[in-house]
């Protein structure tokens, strides 16, 4: 019985989470924060799910942390997503044959 309980209350949280938007927002958002807060959220979600998976997806959290500065740093340079990856997986590759 509770189980069916969970998932109505779990449907209808989902439901309200994606129909409130509907019903509340009709008009275009003119607002200068609102529109830059709801422009950054995918970001903000993403990275706070992806950070740590990145540290601690190792054995030792400092290759994580090292990796994750190296990706942070070729990003920010102009590299590509491939290389990016890939230096990040050398990086924690040699980094857990030397510690």
């Amino acid at each position: 019985m509770n189980a069916y309980v969970y998932i109505l209350g779990m449907w209808l949280i989902t439901a309200v989470i994606r129909v409130l938007p509907l019903l509340v927002l009709r008009h275009p958002i003119k607002n200068r924060f609102l529109k830059s807060f709801f422009h950054y959220v995918p970001y903000v979600t993403l990275a706070v799910m992806t950070f740590p998976a990145i540290v601690h997806a190792t054995d030792s959290t400092l290759a994580g942390a090292v990796a994750l500065i190296a990706g942070i740093i070729l990003a920010w340079i102009g590299a590509n997503m491939i290389t990016v990856s890939a230096a990040c997986c050398v990086v924690v590759l040699v980094l857990e044959l030397i510690v």
